[in-house]
């Protein structure tokens, strides 16, 4: 599903119009990224938490060129869905072969 799919598919149940809809949804995911790039995490309660996870810091490999360097600590980006919504998606997404 892509974004124009979900603006779609708001609008039809909705019945405001396509580009309302794609100005909240863009406005969401704007105030997101922004709380996340500030360092604050996103809680929406009973669809999951938009949460800044720090990775350590570590040393990496360039194998073309045969050397090590220092990966720095840092943060990044990731979503833990809520308890509820993990569940219905386990019991109603049937498995794929």
């Amino acid at each position: 599903m892509t974004k124009a799919d979900i603006v779609s598919r708001i609008s039809d149940r909705t019945g405001m119009e396509k580009a309302d809809v794609l100005a909240a949804v863009e406005g969401f995911m704007q105030e997101v990224r922004s709380g996340m790039e500030s360092g604050e995490n996103v809680y929406l309660r009973g669809f999951g938490s938009f949460i800044l996870k720090r990775r350590a810091q570590k040393t990496g490999r360039n194998i073309s060129k045969n050397t090590t360097l220092i990966i720095p600590a840092h943060y990044i980006p990731a979503f833990k869905p809520a308890k509820t919504f993990a569940k219905e998606v386990k019991v109603n997404v049937p498995v794929k072969d």
